[in-house]
């Protein structure tokens, strides 16, 4: 059996897609796989993603080969993954998550008071000036070492990255900070796998490899952020993790500028999740997010 894997041709998307084959090599015998790397429209413009589209962008090429047939599954940082999929495409796997954490690169030989922080994330843009709010944030895009290599040659005094794609690329520099305080995106630091919803055998191998606690966690986080969404793009964050018997979840929605924030943090049984994070979504709407969304799509 010869399986086919979409996949960025990024080194992380590499990196990622590597390891999902591994795991289906380690999960099924006589099985081969073959990579093959794709550019998306993500990866051909320099414009701000909320600009054009949003991170759909990334995985819009991937899906396309999945849907007419030219490849059998199609790897994803899940961040990244809609929550709406195609018709006929659903998600296979969800793989162990790495860290959530966002982090801080600093550029340890400019010292100023007002700070400059590079970031391409309206939710790490909001969060950070909702906390330092004299600082200035310009846009950056690129893979990790594109913008590793800007905040070499750019006067910043930071960039803030996911520590997870850091850490699988072995490359987070020495001059790191975990921003413990900042909410990630939901589903930050885990892969997905998609398929076709008609391949049985497919959706069969893809569930061997599924991590159950990582799938449950990133579904709340997903249907959280599909239900506040609404057709804009927000700065939204939200982190579920499952201790003993319970779901603890944070969630946050703001204004670009980060003036404005409503966060919730709360904790639920796990029997009581159906449902869970559109109720938590809910809930930052009674709170006042109605207010700010409006704002967002004016």
């Amino acid at each position: 059996m010869k399986i086919k894997i979409a996949t960025r041709q990024s080194e992380l998307a590499m990196y990622q897609a590597n390891f999902v084959a591994n795991e289906i090599k380690k999960s099924i015998k006589d099985v081969e796989v073959e990579l093959i790397p794709m550019t998306s429209e993500g990866d051909q413009t320099n414009k701000p993603l909320h600009e054009i589209g949003g991170k759909g962008l990334f995985i819009s090429t991937l899906e396309s080969a999945l849907e007419s047939n030219k490849v059998d599954i199609a790897v994803h940082s899940l961040k990244d993954v809609p929550t709406k999929l195609p018709l006929g495409v659903m998600q296979g796997a969800v793989l162990q998550r790495g860290s959530e954490l966002d982090v801080i690169i600093q550029n340890k030989t400019l010292k100023s008071k007002k700070h400059t922080i590079a970031t391409g994330s309206l939710r790490r843009k909001a969060q950070w000036l909702n906390k330092f709010k004299t600082d200035n944030i310009v846009e950056i895009r690129g893979n990790v070492q594109t913008r590793l290599r800007k905040l070499n040659e750019n006067n910043w005094n930071g960039t803030i990255m996911a520590k997870a794609g850091l850490e699988r690329l072995d490359i987070l520099p020495i001059d790191f900070q975990d921003l413990n305080w900042m909410v990630p995106a939901p589903a930050q630091g885990a892969i997905s796998v998609q398929n076709l919803t008609i391949n049985s055998s497919i959706a069969e191998m893809l569930r061997q490899i599924n991590h159950v606690e990582t799938e449950i966690c990133t579904n709340i986080e997903r249907s959280f952020l599909n239900k506040l969404e609404g057709g804009c793009t927000a700065p939204i964050g939200a982190h579920a993790k499952i201790v003993n018997d319970s779901i603890i979840f944070r969630g946050i929605l703001l204004s670009v500028d980060g003036e404005d924030k409503i966060e919730i943090n709360e904790v639920h049984k796990l029997d009581k999740i159906e449902g869970l994070g559109e109720r938590l979504a809910k809930k930052i709407i009674f709170l006042g997010g109605d207010r700010i969304l409006n704002s967002l799509k004016r």
